[in-house]
């Protein structure tokens, strides 16, 4: 692929951003984007690209705020890093979460990169370890994720985040 298939491709991708933020929960309108449908084929291949890019958004926010998992000193650190990440990332691209969350039924393919995720979550936040069964780590990730958005609006604060996450995951351990 070349500079200019690749500017061009990030700019079909942002158009459709752009459009379906109107109706995340509606099919992608690749009609309405001139060259999606050339550039990518199915709503499905434009839905893993963006996947992609906030899988690389969030990713990159996680190692800027757990910058070596093991210098923290307990389990809120992590968790705070990872609230952080994840708040930083949803709020610079609030859109694109939106897009993805209304097209994860859609798409089998893209439900299994959102557990990709939930692991990446869970795992970076201290609360599963790499080596637990994937569904249950994925568990552990739905929980946090469903944290973060219900707490996306309220300042950061360690205590009440890291009591009502311990008290969601105590029955499991």
């Amino acid at each position: 692929m070349s500079w200019t298939d690749f500017y061009r491709r990030q700019e079909i991708l942002d158009a459709t951003v752009r459009l379906a933020a109107r109706n995340p929960g509606a099919p992608l309108p690749l009609e309405e984007v001139p060259g999606a449908e050339e550039h990518f084929g199915t709503e499905e291949n434009v839905l893993t690209a963006l996947q992609y890019q906030w899988t690389r958004t969030l990713s990159g926010r996680l190692r800027t705020e757990v910058i070596d998992p093991d210098d923290a000193d307990g389990l809120g650190d992590h968790v705070d890093a990872v609230t952080r990440a994840w708040r930083a990332a949803v709020d610079e691209h609030a859109d694109l979460r939106a897009v993805l969350d209304g097209a994860y039924e859609r798409h089998a393919s893209l439900r299994r990169m959102h557990e990709g995720e939930l692991r990446m979550l869970a795992v970076t936040a201290g609360l599963a370890d790499p080596r637990e069964p994937a569904g249950e780590i994925v568990k552990v990730g739905h929980a946090l994720e469903a944290l973060l958005r219900a707490n996306r609006e309220e300042s950061t604060r360690r205590r009440p985040v890291i009591g009502h996450l311990r008290r969601l995951l105590a029955p499991s351990a």
